[in-house]
């Protein structure tokens, strides 16, 4: 905030000048403020250079678009990339498509587009026109060297087809690689099962627009095989960290078709694009939609998972009963086998006993137990040494982990 005397304060144009009146007031004096003055408290909105017209009138040379910013979230953004201005080098690298041809100065730029989505994601309920009023606010009152207007949602629209997917990709690749750096390195917090941190791998779907495209190009998760929802949808497969819930990594795709195959092709995709993240001192947390025997053991080669199995899976018991009430199974399917550790649980839901087994493929520590039938697992909470009276070897009734 800024205070000036009203008695500093001057108009920068002569009297009769004729001008559109463009232009700011100018302080005339720099003198000490004492109690009693007037005095005027306004707020910095932009820092440019001065263009003084022959008139006298005092302008802004530039243009608004370069000052848009998004406040404390943009500041962080840059902290958290390690990139001064990354929304506006990322915008750099782009090459305008479609309508926007040139490199002539117009109402927006590539890196106001980009800004401008983010804002989106923050003002879910606006419209554009209401956007790019947010966007550009007080910028838009500065007397600049052209006549400025803020844009409207047709040319917002314009210069967001101009820009394309890519960069905004670019920028959620960076967000999520600093999150997952930053987990690692500051993760206090953290929640570790023995020496493994603890994160989650699980779907949901995100509304779009409802246009004939978005039905073509992603369907809906309405069952039945029918495109009967009230609006298409985008399959998101995240995963997150359980401690802070932040998310390390995220992959998108069509939401029709079988949920479980379609986040399962998702799962592969995270894994190629996203490996950093899936390091083997972390165990992820899976639901029950079966990643399948081959997809486990390529998952396992580089990091460690939990998995809720369906009790209905047929296991081949490998072991006696471990100490802990675990044992050791061979899982087949499509010729392929692996061998695991088994947990079982029994889930009491709304008073019915609903048999669970959860199964941490390869989670086993660098000791041996079970007269070295295999590697005590620290990945999950195990049952009491012995099975209390009347129920089955193995079981238990303790809680279920969970998310």
């Amino acid at each position: 905030m800024i205070a000036i005397r009203v008695a500093d304060l001057r108009p920068a144009a002569r009297h009769g000048s004729g001008k559109d009146g463009r232009t700011a007031l100018t302080a005339a004096g720099t003198g000490p403020v004492r109690s009693g003055d007037l005095v005027v408290f306004c707020k910095p909105v932009a820092v440019a250079p001065a263009l003084v017209r022959r008139d006298g009138r005092v302008q802004a040379a530039g243009h608004p678009a370069d000052h848009v910013r998004l406040g404390v979230i943009e500041q962080q953004l840059d902290e958290m990339t390690g990139m001064k201005d990354a929304i506006g080098q990322v915008a750099a690298q782009v090459t305008p498509r479609g309508a926007i041809k040139g490199t002539a100065r117009r109402a927006m730029t590539i890196a106001a587009a980009l800004r401008g989505s983010l804002l989106m994601t923050l003002m879910p309920d606006a419209d554009h026109a209401e956007i790019l009023a947010a966007l550009f606010g007080d910028l838009a009152a500065v007397p600049w060297q052209a006549p400025f207007t803020v844009p409207t949602g047709t040319v917002f629209s314009a210069w967001r087809k101009a820009a394309g997917p890519e960069p905004l990709a670019v920028l959620q690749d960076l967000v999520l690689a600093a999150s997952a750096a930053g987990h690692d390195q500051h993760d206090w917090r953290a929640i570790e099962i023995g020496d493994l941190k603890l994160g989650s791998v699980d779907g949901t779907v995100t509304r779009m627009p409802d246009t004939k495209a978005n039905r073509a190009a992603f369907g809906t998760a309405a069952g039945g095989g029918e495109d009967t929802a009230p609006y298409p949808q985008l399959r998101d497969l995240l995963v997150t960290d359980a401690s802070t819930r932040g998310t390390l990594a995220v992959v998108t795709g069509p939401s029709g078709g079988v949920k479980a195959e379609a986040e399962q092709q998702l799962l592969d995709r995270a894994l190629i694009e996203y490996g950093h993240v899936f390091t083997k001192d972390r165990i992820w947390v899976l639901d029950r939609n079966f990643p399948g025997v081959a997809r486990i053991k390529k998952i396992t080669k580089v990091t460690h998972v939990l998995i809720r199995l369906r009790s209905s899976i047929t296991l081949r018991r490998v072991s006696e009963f471990f100490p802990d009430g675990s044992w050791l199974a061979d899982l087949s399917g499509s010729g392929e086998a692996i061998r695991m550790r088994i947990i079982e649980y029994d889930v009491d839901v709304d008073g019915q006993d609903v048999p669970e087994t959860f199964i941490p493929p390869q989670c086993w520590p660098r000791r041996t137990s079970g007269a070295g039938t295999g590697r005590r697992p620290r990945c999950v909470r195990t049952s009491p040494p012995s099975a209390a009276p009347g129920r089955r070897p193995g079981r238990s009734s303790g809680p279920a982990p969970r998310r």
